[in-house]
């Protein structure tokens, strides 16, 4: 009888453990389904920001006619259905906090204002293109309105607060 019990008992084990496997492999699927969505709509919020490169600055503007840093941001997340305020301080405040090392196209950069001494975050702009040691980032510039800078570009990088992700 000990030998039954012990083989009813390993054989549903095995029938557990298998089911299991097939859990886990089915969750990894999807999982991964849901990065290459991710990655993907980042990517097609960075190509629909560059399509505005040129477009003038204006203070507190939020369409073609001219944007301001916040505008900017704002009007290209509202593409993808992802509401935003018209303030970097405030935008700061929405998304999870990324390491510059895991910072990905399509992630908020967050910079103070004019003033390096000031903790107030004052600009926001859009990472397009990151590579180790090199971050580009798009976002409306009261010279030059939408253009791309770079991350260690003396003005930002003395600048630079956090990153946010805001699509997950």
């Amino acid at each position: 009888m000990p030998f039954l019990i012990r083989s009813v008992i390993l054989f549903a084990l095995l029938i557990v453990g298998t089911a299991f496997h097939h859990v886990s492999q089915a969750q990894a699927v999807k999982a991964a389904q849901a990065e290459t969505d991710t990655l993907s709509a980042m990517q097609s919020l960075v190509s629909f920001a560059t399509k505005h490169l040129h477009i003038p600055y204006r203070s507190g503007g939020s369409s073609k006619r001219g944007f301001d840093c916040s505008g900017f941001v704002r009007y290209c997340f509202n593409q993808w259905n992802i509401s935003l305020p018209h303030s970097s301080a405030a935008q700061a405040q929405h998304g999870e906090t990324v390491e510059l090392d895991d910072a990905k196209p399509g992630d908020l950069i967050f910079f103070k204002g004019n003033s390096t001494k000031s903790s107030r975050i004052g600009h926001v702009g859009i990472i397009t293109e990151v590579t180790p040691g090199y971050v580009r980032f798009i976002h409306s510039a009261w010279k030059g309105g939408i253009r791309y800078d770079l991350l260690n570009a003396s003005y930002y990088h003395k600048r630079f607060v956090a990153i946010k992700r805001m699509i997950d």
